[in-house]
């Protein structure tokens, strides 16, 4: 069986990221999402293993001190990280583990695992986004105009990324999304081995 890639996945919010990799799962069985750490309380619904591995600061601590996060920060006063036994399992079964996370965070990982496969997802235009921030009707125009600034310092920060998807229809960034994975899983280094078993 082969190893699965580990995919980074960032972009401003508003971009629709989760839409375009939950378009690219229903199509496909060997896509998932990483479960994170978090020291947060779980919220109304929420379990243990699915949506995160809850936590306390202890815990999370060691965590950091043993290595055993891919990465980790601070947001709103909660810890959150990434761990790295749960990536390695999934990847080690064949599956193409995807992290949702914002750009300080893929930062980290593109250090530690410099293999993994780094997407951006932008919509088409700032208009646009600021187009989608205002329909959700959740914010005030100061926030939004905060997250539109966001928006544009992580797009002059995202130098280090090796795809970009522009998700203007959600049905092409999905295909453009299965078809990064395909492109990585098909590289030379994947399937060297079948070349040599040629000569056996």
């Amino acid at each position: 069986m082969s190893k699965g890639n580990l995919i980074v996945i960032s972009g401003p919010s508003g971009a629709g990221k989760s839409t375009v990799v939950n378009k690219a799962m229903s199509f496909r069985d060997d896509i998932c999402f990483s479960t994170s750490v978090t020291t947060r309380a779980p919220r109304p619904g929420e379990k243990d293993g699915v949506d995160y591995f809850f936590i306390d600061q202890k815990r999370f601590e060691e965590m950091v001190a043993g290595n055993e996060l891919l990465e980790h920060a601070v947001y709103v006063s909660n810890s959150y990280g990434t761990p790295r036994k749960f990536v390695e399992d999934r990847l080690s079964e064949g599956m193409n583990v995807i992290l949702d996370i914002e750009i300080q965070g893929a930062s980290q990982v593109h250090k530690n695992k410099p293999e993994a496969v780094m997407v951006f997802i932008v919509p088409p235009s700032i208009d646009e986004l600021r187009k989608r921030l205002t329909g959700r009707g959740t914010e005030t125009e100061a926030a939004i105009e905060a997250r539109i600034q966001r928006a544009i310092q992580e797009c002059r920060e995202a130098d280090f990324y090796d795809y970009i998807i522009i998700n203007d229809d959600l049905d092409k960034a999905a295909e453009e999304m299965s078809s990064i994975i395909n492109a990585e899983l098909c590289r030379f280094d994947k399937r060297r081995d079948i070349l040599n078993s040629f000569g056996k």
